[in-house]
């Protein structure tokens, strides 16, 4: 047996469809704030643990007035100067 849609269904489909529409949309404003939130503050705890993992000021066991000089590495060993010919040049215009 064949059905028509009837004018009556249409309506009621229309209506179903708008009232889902504007109940996601005050549906997400009570909830986007709080959401954001979260997700704000999961956030700030990823990047601020990572953060602090590498920008934490060690402490040293050092008594303060104390002086330390570390050396500076050996130039010679760190540098190639084999690293071959220069070559000077001119820009034809």
């Amino acid at each position: 047996m064949l059905q028509y849609a009837s004018l009556i269904g249409f309506l009621r489909t229309i209506l179903i469809i708008l009232l889902i529409w504007y109940g996601i949309k005050l549906v997400s404003r009570i909830f986007a704030p709080v959401l954001m939130r979260y997700v704000a503050k999961k956030a700030e705890k990823k990047f601020g643990g990572q953060f602090n993992q590498y920008h934490q000021p060690k402490e040293d066991k050092k008594k303060e007035g104390e002086i330390s000089i570390d050396k500076m590495p050996n130039e010679k060993s760190s540098s190639n100067k084999n690293v071959g010919e220069y070559v000077d040049y001119e820009e034809i215009d």
